[in-house]
């Protein structure tokens, strides 16, 4: 169902989903108060989901402030095991992390941001925290960056004047007009750069992983310390590889069927055709 209006839609269900997507890093645990203010849903409608998940073993309560079990990790498991990522996109990530060092990812769009889906590191240094789940905002970030140059115009214009673009460092790009230039670029040369834009010290590059011609459903990225990483070092030694990657993940995901079409569904087709011009 595309709409929520559909009679297939259970609203149970969706709500039992917000609540346990209201619990994250800065709030581990939480009053039924503190979800109720999360989710935007009812007291008496958070009771019952926290209840039944509960029941089902996805939450406890301790001192009157509820916390996911370790049975959480099932719902994610159960999806890395059946889409085989590890299989699939891990040993293309550890080839990057070989030659390179430092980390790589592969992400997908969700929402107003990126989702890691896999991701293999040796780096040491303190920097956000990367890993598979881990969502990051689009905007800045390489891998999203190229993820929203895969979208028409429209949609992107939509995106950058609906979602707050928050500077997380000194020189993150917030602007629209700017942000919308720079995605334009990227998607005219198939690569994007992101230095010190999520975090100081965070340098990147990211290219497209496409499946059919002009159909974009995933993003590959190669990162570093900006200490020793300029953009030009990130084109010169990593953007062969990079897209090296890429094309070996393309034909890998025909060999899983199961974790393409998982991908596809966030996944959008590049458009090129001229779209409004964003003049803020």
């Amino acid at each position: 169902m595309s709409s929520t209006d559909g009679k297939e839609f259970v609203e149970g269900l969706a709500r039992g989903i917000r609540v346990i997507q209201a619990f994250d890093a800065e709030a581990p645990e939480l009053t039924l108060s503190d979800v109720a203010r999360r989710t935007g849903l009812s007291p008496a409608t958070v009771r019952r989901s926290l209840h039944t998940l509960m029941q089902l073993g996805y939450v406890r309560c301790v001192n009157r402030r509820f916390l996911l079990t370790a049975k959480i990790l099932t719902i994610g498991s159960a999806y890395l095991r059946s889409t085989h990522i590890e299989d699939a996109l891990l040993p293309e990530l550890r080839r990057l992390v070989k030659i390179f060092g430092d980390a790589a990812s592969v992400a997908v769009l969700n929402g107003n941001d990126i989702l890691y889906v896999a991701h293999h590191s040796e780096q040491r240094g303190a920097r956000p925290v990367a890993g598979t789940g881990v969502t990051y905002p689009a905007y800045a970030t390489s891998l999203g960056r190229v993820l929203l140059s895969g979208l028409p115009d429209e949609a992107i214009i939509r995106y950058l004047y609906n979602t707050p673009l928050h500077p997380l460092t000194d020189v993150t790009v917030t602007n629209p007009a700017e942000l919308f230039d720079i995605i334009r670029q990227i998607r005219g040369v198939g690569y994007a750069v992101a230095v010190d834009q999520l975090a100081y010290g965070v340098s990147s590059i990211a290219v497209p992983i496409m499946v059919d011609p002009g159909r974009l459903i995933a993003a590959v990225n190669s990162s570093g310390y900006t200490g020793r990483l300029s953009p030009e070092i990130l084109i010169d030694t990593r953007l062969s590889e990079l897209r090296k990657t890429a094309a070996q993940l393309t034909e890998t995901l025909l060999r899983y069927p199961a974790l393409r079409h998982s991908l596809e569904r966030g996944g959008h087709n590049v458009e090129t055709t001229e779209g409004p011009r964003v003049t803020a």
